[in-house]
């Protein structure tokens, strides 16, 4: 792994310690994304995560997620395209418009994500998101995701279905 991958998710962590040092709840969230990728050599994207939420007030809360997505390879030209893993470690800010701390909210969260497929290593990683927390746990959202990928970039729009339990 290199240098500066090591030292970005080591940066990443700490700030979501610091963070989170303060934080009055916490939450966890599991969740389900089904996307579209943005390149043409794959089909469909799967994954599930883990989102441990640290709440700052009603309408900051600080997520650290993690799980695993999955790209879809399919034929292009003759040549089948290998499926595509990781898994994401991201750190980030989630703020509810709605005063409540439920309800609509955006989401930007940066990382990283370790390639488990043969020879894919790790790329940074980033995560801007829309969603709607209802006060009964269920969390539906949209997001993109983009990561670098052998010299090049790849990412996928998906829709991610959660819920979350206080702890």
């Amino acid at each position: 792994m290199k240098k500066s991958t090591k030292f970005f998710a080591t940066a990443v962590a700490a700030v979501a310690l610091f963070f989170t040092t303060n934080a009055s709840a916490q939450k966890l969230g599991i969740g389900v994304n089904l996307g579209v990728p943005t390149k043409d050599a794959y089909s469909f994207t799967i994954g599930a995560d883990a989102r441990l939420q640290f709440d700052v007030s009603k309408q900051i809360s600080i997520p650290v997620t993690t799980g695993y997505t999955h790209f879809l390879g399919k034929e292009v030209g003759g040549v089948d395209v290998p499926d595509f893993g990781y898994i994401p470690l991201k750190a980030g800010v989630k703020v509810f418009f709605d005063e409540s701390g439920s309800g609509l909210y955006g989401l930007g969260e940066l990382g990283a994500a370790f390639g488990v497929t043969n020879g894919s290593g790790t790329s940074f990683l980033y995560s801007p998101a829309l969603g709607y927390s209802w006060s009964n746990g269920l969390d539906l959202g949209v997001k993109y995701e983009g990561l670098s990928k052998g010299g090049g970039n790849l990412g996928q729009v998906a829709l991610r279905i959660a819920y979350g339990f206080k702890l």
